[in-house]
């Protein structure tokens, strides 16, 4: 994922990021704790054209990632 810090922020349910900037989570990415992206990435998710992708759109590339490289078939018979 590759998001801006302000989006993370505004999408965050569970308000971890208001008591991370509050002192009452220590270590938190992005806040108090620097974000260091992975050096060799196979899938990214990320704007496009500075517009978020649904979940549902997130969820479909993934899933076409995983089907190209033979992660996902058909149920195996026993």
């Amino acid at each position: 994922m590759n998001f801006p810090l302000k989006l993370c922020e505004e999408r965050d349910p569970k308000g971890l990021y208001k008591l991370a900037r509050e002192g009452k989570i220590k270590g938190f990415t992005g806040i108090d704790d620097p974000y260091e992206p992975p050096i060799d990435c196979e899938v990214i998710m990320e704007p496009i054209e500075g517009k978020c992708p649904t979940p549902a759109e997130m969820a479909t590339k993934m899933l076409f990632y995983l089907e190209q490289r033979g992660f996902l078939g058909p149920p195996r018979k026993n």
